[in-house]
């Protein structure tokens, strides 16, 4: 009982970050400024970098690959930040490293054949919905990085769903599907439809999918 009480002190610090930084982002987004923007994201992502670490990301494989994948997101974050190609293409390359991370973080956890199956059809779905819906809207330059992307968190969903019947995979399997579709917010904004509303939806469950998977790492 004691270990739990400070397992659980431990992650209110990160956690209260987190709620206060991105509420606060997000009111800055919709009223368009920007230098609390670049003051909040970072700290918004740190977060749930803090949030892996007090869980003892260190201690593990699984906890190790994590914490790459989370630090490769970190650092997607701020490469978005500015609004220009090349910082986004930047960001991109990092969002799918930390796909490709997480994947193997995932993989370190006994697999679920039957997890892949179920998974399968949704994961697939949703990169024919992207494929349909995105890439006829994406400038030629960028149609190949996209759609690598996209395959990459198709295959970081089937990897995720390996992962069922662990405890852990609620929290994983919830954490990397609320990534996935928050990536369809900045899909469309940055490709279909420029719009503050995209942000109000999309950045709270991107940040709420981050510390859903840091948190994984107490139960994996």
């Amino acid at each position: 009982m004691p270990n739990d009480t400070l397992s659980l002190a431990a992650t209110l610090p990160p956690v209260a970050c987190s709620a206060l930084a991105v509420s606060a982002l997000v009111i800055c987004d919709q009223y368009g400024f920007r230098p609390g923007r670049y003051l909040l994201k970072p700290l918004a992502a740190l977060a749930f970098v803090w949030l892996a670490l007090v869980l003892g990301a260190t201690d593990s494989a699984y906890g190790h690959w994590l914490l790459a994948g989370l630090l490769a997101c970190m650092a997607g974050d701020v490469l978005l930040m500015p609004d220009n190609e090349r910082c986004f293409l930047a960001g991109l390359v990092a969002f799918l490293c930390g796909h490709l991370l997480y994947g193997v973080a995932f993989l370190q956890l006994p697999h679920s054949a039957t997890g892949i199956l179920i998974s399968l059809v949704p994961a697939l779905g949703l990169l024919a919905f992207v494929a349909g819906w995105l890439l006829p809207r994406v400038k030629p330059a960028m149609k190949i990085p996209v759609g690598a992307y996209t395959l990459v968190i198709t295959g970081m969903l089937l990897c995720a769903g390996a992962s069922a019947g662990q405890p852990a995979s609620p929290l994983l399997i919830s954490g990397a599907w609320g990534f996935a579709i928050s990536d369809l917010a900045v899909a469309r904004q940055r490709f279909v439809k420029p719009s503050r509303w995209n942000g109000l939806w999309g950045t709270p469950l991107y940040f709420l999918s981050q510390m859903l998977i840091a948190a994984s790492i107490a139960l994996a």
